[in-house]
């Protein structure tokens, strides 16, 4: 069964590649969320070797790279956008190593090697949370962090209607859904705010920071005029959950 969904994703994110390039990349964490500039998750990333899960097109690496990253590493399930970071990062300044890979599988990383792992709204696409939660921490240095950045799980549980925000699905349930947004066959997991601290916390990590703030300045209003993300709904409903923890050490 997951390994259907991870070819059903696989197959959806390799037509919808186009549409989303350049995306959303760092230093924003998500729609009407604030921005790094802001809330300084990363620190001070010179010099340091890091991983995004999930890399998209590669803009978020780009971003690492001109604050002089040491290395840049990336995982992406699809291959139409692996090929599209491999462009993008083509001239960067630090060595650039990408993998066509499901979150969930080490496809060949170096274990205890990376000071900062991140992942900028994919992991909601994980078939197996608590699998990819313990590959980051393989993955990571003893006090090396992890931050990352996922679609709100409040959020899709209310729609707007006539003016009012409706509870249309319980808050407690969990699970994969279809995401009514997406018009391919596309698959990601419902869990509660709870769940990825406890998923976090059984794999190993200390929980550091949680962000649920919302950002409603003029231009983050203009850019989500329409579409899935509005300023009026998220001025009631936040529409990003951030996460950052830490290994510790040894």
């Amino acid at each position: 069964m997951k390994s259907d969904v991870l070819l059903a994703n696989q197959k959806s994110w390799n037509q919808a590649a186009s549409r989303f390039y350049g995306r959303n990349p760092l230093p924003e964490y998500g729609p009407l969320a604030p921005k790094e500039d802001e809330l300084n998750l990363l620190g001070d990333v010179a010099g340091r070797k890091v991983l995004e899960i999930g890399c998209g097109s590669g803009h978020s690496l780009l971003y690492m790279d001109q604050r002089q990253v040491a290395e840049l590493w990336g995982l992406d399930l699809s291959s139409a956008q692996i090929e599209s970071a491999t462009r993008l990062l083509a001239n960067c300044q630090a060595p650039v190593h990408l993998f066509e890979s499901p979150m969930e599988h080490d496809p060949g990383l170096p274990h205890g090697y990376f000071d900062l792992v991140y992942s900028i709204f994919a992991l909601g696409w994980t078939v197996d949370l608590h699998q990819t939660l313990s590959q980051v921490h393989r993955y990571l240095k003893p006090g090396g962090v992890f931050v990352f950045s996922w679609e709100h799980p409040l959020h899709n549980r209310f729609t707007q209607q006539e003016g009012n925000l409706v509870l249309t699905k319980s808050y407690l349930e969990e699970g994969a859904y279809k995401h009514e947004a997406w018009p391919e066959t596309a698959i990601m997991q419902q869990f509660r705010v709870s769940t990825y601290l406890n998923a976090c916390i059984q794999s190993g990590f200390v929980i550091e920071r949680v962000v649920e703030d919302v950002s409603l300045s003029d231009e983050d209003i203009e850019k989500h005029a329409k579409g899935w993300y509005n300023a009026e709904k998220a001025a009631a409903v936040p529409t990003t959950l951030i996460i950052k923890c830490r290994k510790a050490q040894a």
